[in-house]
């Protein structure tokens, strides 16, 4: 049968619309094309985005793929009407995230963001004395256990760290000593040197880092954000680091995105930015590739589809 995907223009920010386009181009006579007009769209059965427009809903697309695992921004229910299948890429990122979150760790253990900050101003100085530490030994509270968390908690524990995690249902987890439910979350990051956040924004986890989390968590304490910027209360985390009742933070995500240049997390010494690029990775097309590659084989055989949210 006759099928044509679109590659939507959004992915631009995240790699070529081309090389993804390119990466898909099939013998079983199903069409491959970059959109980003209305006109394009009507001429596709499915869709490969980043973005979400209202366009899309009256476009007649059978099956969009988010190439994110996260999917809150957009409309459940207006695709459940409309009969629009909706897919992510949850599952492909476990490394990369892993990678990106040891790295926070790594900086502010080994004091690495402060040498880089005072070599922009020629500044040679050693740090005080007990500042640097090592992650051996040292605590991480892991919050959310999918793939991105398991990623990180693989990745500690090969470091020594002794890992601790939360997730709506208890069962063990690999490279996890023990495993705490949502409810418990002020015990489970009481103590914690590091806490990696890496769940999905959803209803129940929208300011799960709150305020009375943050104060659980030790003065030495850092907050590591890489899932979304509503898990945690920003107003709550900037309070708790003006009152040195946090060590620092790494935030990767934020409530606005990009993050506003009079944003106070740009300024801090014990903040580290960076602009939603915990994922990425030069690997990121082929293995969106992969999944859209297999759906698109499903959806011309009507099968069930794999990563299916909707």
């Amino acid at each position: 049968m006759a099928f044509t995907l679109g590659i939507h223009e959004s992915v631009e920010l995240i790699f070529p619309p081309t090389v993804l386009r390119d990466a898909l181009d099939s013998e079983d006579g199903s069409e491959v094309c970059v959109v980003g007009s209305a006109a394009d769209l009507e001429a596709c059965d499915a869709l490969v985005t980043f973005a979400y427009e209202d366009a899309f809903l009256s476009a007649g697309l059978s099956w969009i793929h988010s190439i994110q695992a996260g999917v809150d921004r957009f409309p459940f229910d207006e695709f459940e009407s409309r009969g629009i299948r909706l897919t992510n890429s949850t599952g492909i990122h476990g490394d990369a995230v892993g990678e990106t979150v040891l790295g926070y760790m790594t900086q502010f253990a080994r004091r690495l963001h402060r040498y880089r900050d005072r070599g922009r101003e020629r500044e040679w100085a050693h740090p005080e004395w007990d500042e640097p530490f090592t992650l051996s030994g040292e605590s991480l509270c892991v919050v959310g256990l999918g793939t991105l968390g398991r990623g990180i908690a693989a990745r500690a524990d090969a470091c020594g760290m002794d890992v601790v995690g939360v997730r709506r249902t208890p069962t063990p987890v690999d490279h996890v000593r023990e495993v705490y439910t949502p409810g418990e979350i002020e015990a489970a990051v009481g103590g914690a040197r590091f806490v990696a956040v890496a769940t999905p924004l959803t209803e129940e986890t929208r300011g799960l880092i709150g305020a009375d989390a943050l104060a659980a968590m030790p003065d030495s304490g850092y907050l590591l954000n890489v899932s979304r910027g509503g898990v945690v209360d920003e107003a709550a985390l900037l309070e708790a680091l003006e009152a040195d009742r946090l060590a620092g933070a790494a935030l990767d995500v934020f409530e606005t995105e990009p993050l506003p240049e009079d944003s106070p997390f740009w300024d801090r010494d014990d903040v580290i930015v960076t602009p939603h690029a915990a994922a990425a990775t030069r690997d990121y097309y082929r293995r969106i590739a992969d999944i859209v590659r297999e759906n698109r084989r499903r959806a011309i055989a009507g099968e069930s589809l794999v990563n299916r949210v909707i």
